[in-house]
């Protein structure tokens, strides 16, 4: 291994493109990120320009290598991450025919009605290994065939965002296993595209790119790629991964036993299965991992750090003045405020339903609720409730999980909301059990840069370059008092959802 060489994770994120620059040891050189938004058409929309993602990754990997003061020469390869299940379409000419559909995106609970029912429960479960649901592009592609027939008639190939990007990079319309299970046009069990699922929608084989494993080499970057990059031609582009399974890697998430807990916009329980388990009833997803062989089964919170932003932006719009008089980050200001009160937030209840929810309930029309308040909250009790709710949350995932008998020994935690001490301080007592967090703080990037060392030589094999890179260290240890206090909460909070789910239906008509 030559520290010398130089690998790339660029990630497609959601509000905005990052790349990082890593040698070989796995140190992070240099980064740059792009930004860009998000259009909502409608209320429960999300849509971006497919464009952007391309400007953002070329600006992106161009600033970031040029930051390092490396040569071009010195750059190996190429690993592609991004925001999962997102459409995007394009004609004959490769031209994009529509704004991609994106993964929170709500507008496709018909749709999904739909498959179910001419599918069946039992056959989706089968070969997807999940229910049909709204932020998975299959629903996407049928709300367009239901809704803009003419753009279907121009659509000649279908892609996710990374392999979008990919395709700009090489020429090469591909795609890898991680990503792909959430389309859910994949026979998961056997990592390859199911003839039933494009058959029902009427997908060409055309269509759709060829299946990688993540490791593997999809193409080279192309001459005029590479002079927008500011790298050199031929550099080697692995496979690559959806987000989660490549910060997974990063995160050294690669053989039993080993979970990890993301807070990001989204919140994320990931766990690694040398098998393929699933849950009958689809409250969690299992997908093909990004290590040959494997899978993951993985529970999704849609508010995580949303509803922690959410709170703050709107409730707390005069706290960063506060944080600047004394000298501190707003964020480490929040977490001191909720720690005035008690775990518990004095009986009030938080549900982080802001964007409809995926996982323990695919459900698009529940929303956020507090509950219990009173005379006696303000806003340190509300913010602490929304840093417990999303904590209930995910360990709602992770219950499920154990019921699948996938046994977790130890959990890692990475995402923004990894670095309050606060937030990750309750997700350990919750749970009971210890967290420990990575060395690296850019887990995906470097996740599909371990990918890219692979695909280029660096490295042997996924779970040997992981091992090899990923330090871990104690971040947090249970308090075991206050675990069988947030347990009885725990079990309020389930009821909650059970007690409105009806209502929140009801909700949904009344307010269109």
């Amino acid at each position: 291994m030559n520290k010398n060489e130089l690998l790339i994770g660029c990630d497609i994120g959601t509000s905005g493109t990052k790349a990082v620059v890593f040698d070989a040891s796995g140190k992070a050189v240099s980064s740059a990120t792009y930004e860009y938004g998000m259009s909502q058409p409608q209320n429960g929309w999300a849509e971006q320009d497919p464009l952007d993602w391309w400007q953002g990754a070329c600006s992106a990997i161009k600033e970031a290598v040029e930051k390092s003061g490396a040569s071009p020469d010195a750059v190996r390869g190429i690993g592609l991450s991004g925001q999962m299940h997102g459409l995007v379409m394009l004609d004959e000419a490769d031209r994009v025919i529509r704004p991609a559909i994106i993964w929170c995106d709500q507008r496709t609970a018909k749709e999904c009605e739909e498959m179910t029912a001419d599918l069946g429960l039992d056959t989706l479960m089968k070969i997807t290994c999940s229910p049909a649901l709204t932020g998975f592009t299959a629903s996407k592609i049928k709300w367009v065939q239901n809704n803009e027939p003419e753009n279907w008639a121009r659509c000649a190939k279908l892609m996710l965002p990374k392999d979008y990007i990919r395709y700009r990079l090489t020429g090469e319309f591909a795609t890898e296993v991680s990503d792909a299970s959430g389309m859910q046009l994949l026979d998961v069990p056997n990592r390859r595209w199911s003839d039933t699922m494009l058959s029902y929608f009427g997908i060409k084989p055309s269509m759709v790119g060829k299946m990688y494993e993540s490791q593997e080499a999809t193409g080279r970057l192309t001459a005029s790629a590479a002079a927008l990059c500011g790298l050199n031609p031929g550099v080697v582009v692995a496979g690559g991964a959806g987000d989660q399974a490549a910060s997974a890697v990063g995160n050294g998430i690669v053989k039993s036993g080993v979970a990890s807990i993301t807070m990001g916009t989204s919140g994320v329980v990931f766990v690694h299965s040398d098998s393929v388990k699933t849950d009958k009833e689809g409250r969690v997803h299992t997908f093909c991992h990004a290590v040959p062989g494997a899978w993951h089964v993985m529970g999704v919170t849609q508010g995580a750090g949303l509803s922690f932003k959410w709170f703050r932006d709107n409730f707390m719009g005069d706290a960063a003045a506060t944080a600047a008089m004394f000298g501190a980050p707003l964020n480490k200001y929040l977490d001191d405020i909720a720690a005035t009160v008690p775990a518990g937030a004095r009986g009030l209840l938080y549900l982080p339903y802001l964007m409809g929810e995926r996982s323990p309930h695919p459900d698009p029309y529940c929303r956020g609720v507090f509950f219990g308040l009173s005379a006696l909250h303000g806003r340190p009790e509300m913010l602490r409730a929304v840093l417990e709710g999303v904590v209930y949350s995910l360990l709602d995932c992770a219950e499920i999980i154990e019921e699948m008998g996938i046994p977790v020994s130890d959990i890692s935690l990475a995402g923004g909301g990894a670095n309050s001490r606060l937030w990750t301080q309750m997700m350990s007592d919750a749970f009971g059990k210890t967290m420990f967090k990575p060395n690296s703080s850019e887990s995906g990037a470097l996740g599909v840069a371990l990918l890219a060392g692979v695909a280029s030589g660096i490295y042997t094999d996924v779970a040997s370059a992981a091992e090899t890179v990923v330090i871990k260290t104690i971040s947090n240890k249970p308090d075991m008092k206050l675990n069988e206090l947030y347990r009885g909460y725990f079990g309020l909070y389930k009821n909650i959802y059970l007690s409105l789910k009806a209502d929140f239906k009801t909700l949904a008509v009344l307010d269109k």
